[in-house]
């Protein structure tokens, strides 16, 4: 009996559930789109259109990668963030729903209109830094990264934005040898202490970048590096946004206040997690 869009849908969506996936509903129709080449909306209006050979041999290569745990970001190889649709590569974070946060408290801190500039230390696919220049057509942005390849994605997530001529990215560690100030500087660090790695889900674990998830012996290496750099990086009336972990706004909060910087309460996530510390370089 042929496939139909609907009969592979389901079937997937059973293969995913029973492997563990989070969210086997919606993985199996992002395989379904790239595997067979169709749209949601013909799988929404045209459920029992009979699949070939091919279409559903695709289908299903695609699916043993996501039941091995590949992140489906990656097997797709975009991901929606923000406002915004993102290519991702395994040389990248996946850019998560809780940074969204990072952009609403840039947002916050920078005026709807008028030349400001942004700095972005890990800009990793470019998500944070993209996303807010989206918002502010007469800011510019700089991304940094101690990854070449992640800046390649960068540069072409900028240029498929049409954003490429407000962007810069340069490779570097954090905010070593740069001598400009800033309007906000803008942060989702390594912060997973490097002990706890192994125990993350297996689509982190095993497929993401170990230089993009490592924060040391506590997991707070790179928040102590950016803060030390804060007050030489932010310009009189700068401000910063620094994505934490779970357990981590106290600890980063207090690094701020010891730089001498000011801070406000930090934004909260949908779980009522502390995830953003956001603050002003001091008067």
């Amino acid at each position: 009996m042929s496939e139909t869009l609907v009969s592979l849908w389901t079937r997937v969506r059973d293969q995913l559930k029973a492997a563990g996936v989070d969210s086997p509903v919606l993985d199996a129709r992002l395989l379904l789109e790239a595997g067979a080449g169709v749209s949601r909306l013909e799988i929404v209006t045209d459920p029992r259109r009979e699949l070939t050979a091919d279409q559903v041999a695709a289908v299903e290569s695609l699916v043993r990668r996501r039941e091995a745990r590949e992140p489906i970001a990656h097997i797709v190889g975009r991901r929606h963030f923000w406002k915004l649709e993102l290519t991702v590569t395994p040389d990248v974070l996946v850019p998560r729903p809780e940074t969204e946060f990072v952009v609403e408290a840039a947002l916050s801190a920078l005026a709807p209109k008028g030349e400001t500039r942004v700095l972005d230390l890990g800009v990793g696919s470019g998500a944070i830094l993209l996303s807010v220049l989206s918002e502010r057509p007469e800011a510019t942005g700089l991304g940094i990264d101690r990854s070449e390849a992640a800046l390649a994605i960068a540069q072409r997530n900028a240029e498929d934005l049409g954003l490429q001529s407000r962007t810069q990215f340069r490779l570097g560690d954090w905010a070593n040898e740069l001598d400009e100030r800033f309007d906000l500087v803008l942060s989702n660090p390594p912060y997973i202490a490097s002990r706890d790695i192994e125990t993350l889900q297996p689509e982190v674990a095993r497929f993401e970048p170990r230089l993009a998830l490592d924060g040391g012996h506590d997991g707070l290496d790179a928040y102590r590096a950016i803060i030390q750099a804060l007050p030489r990086l932010l310009t009189e009336n700068g401000a910063f946004a620094l994505e934490v972990g779970f357990d981590q706004a106290e600890a980063v909060t207090e690094m701020a206040h010891a730089a001498g910087l000011s801070t406000s309460p930090p934004w909260m996530d949908l779980a009522g997690i502390p995830r953003v510390v956001r603050g002003e370089r001091a008067a």
